[in-house]
């Protein structure tokens, strides 16, 4: 199949019950994320968000992958479709940094969970992995740098030692390590991540949903004045790293399909 015959990638949910699942579709891409699925998924999270009838969020993804990130011509090379996203007014920010859910949310991840796809599961609140998953935070590998949430909700999740190791080394790890420093909170066999995900939302959907919700909020209050100074910080980052010449040479070396060689500027 050319890549003009692949169906372009999209985000599906459905409803079970109480439950609202979230499904990312682009497995030919390995759920690579164009700015139009980026637009659906926060469509997605913000009908969860206001939907009374919803009581608890499920996000996980088709085929053997959960997410290889961004699809980065798409948003970066020449012909960047970055007009097909933009938060919208009141929307939830997919990655909580804007407007986070205000209901609980389980994802289920698998395969691979790269650079967005820890981003988004850290941006929820329970995470099951299947024991097949490969987590890797490599955007300084690309001339860049995090600017999902990764570079604090890292190191809420695992602590500055563990959380910085991976973001420095920007290196592979597996569903046990990612469960030893608390990223995942069960590894299940490959194939179940979604059935178990589903049996957690149903047990949380047995529960009050108003204490649930002021749960999820009480505990945000904790840690929201950290956070909102490092996202407050993100403009700043990003600026830097966007505009330097290591990022171009990430993208291009990432288009190529060949190692980067950067430069510091």
């Amino acid at each position: 199949m050319s890549e003009r015959e692949i169906p372009a990638g999209h985000i599906r949910t459905e409803v079970h019950g109480r439950v609202f699942k979230v499904i990312i579709d682009n497995a030919t891409k390995k759920n690579a994320f164009s700015p139009e699925m980026m637009a659906q998924m926060s469509d997605a999270l913000t009908v969860l968000h206001n939907n009374d009838e919803y009581w608890v969020g499920v996000v996980c993804a088709e085929g053997s992958d959960f997410t290889a990130g961004l699809d980065m011509p798409k948003f970066f090379g020449p012909k960047a479709e970055n007009e097909k996203w933009g938060l919208k007014d009141g929307n939830i920010d997919v990655f909580g940094l804007a407007n986070r859910c205000r209901k609980p949310i389980v994802t289920a991840v698998q395969g691979i969970v790269f650079t967005i796809g820890i981003e988004m599961m850290l941006a929820g609140d329970i995470v099951v992995a299947a024991d097949d998953c490969r987590f890797c935070q490599m955007e300084s590998k690309r001339g860049i740098a995090p600017l999902g949430g990764a570079h604090f909700r890292f190191l809420t999740r695992a602590g500055w030692g563990d959380a910085i190791y991976h973001l420095f080394l920007c290196d592979e790890f597996n569903a046990e390590r990612a469960h030893k420093i608390g990223l995942v909170q069960e590894v299940v066999a490959p194939g179940k991540q979604i059935e178990r995900a589903m049996e957690i939302a149903q047990l949380i959907a047995r529960n009050a949903p108003i204490g649930i919700q002021v749960t999820k909020e009480a505990a945000l209050k904790y840690i929201e004045s950290g956070e909102r100074a490092a996202i407050d910080f993100l403009p700043r980052i990003k600026d830097r790293v966007l505009n330097s010449e290591d990022a171009k040479e990430g993208i291009q070396s990432f288009v190529e399909r060949r190692a980067a060689v950067f430069r510091g500027h």
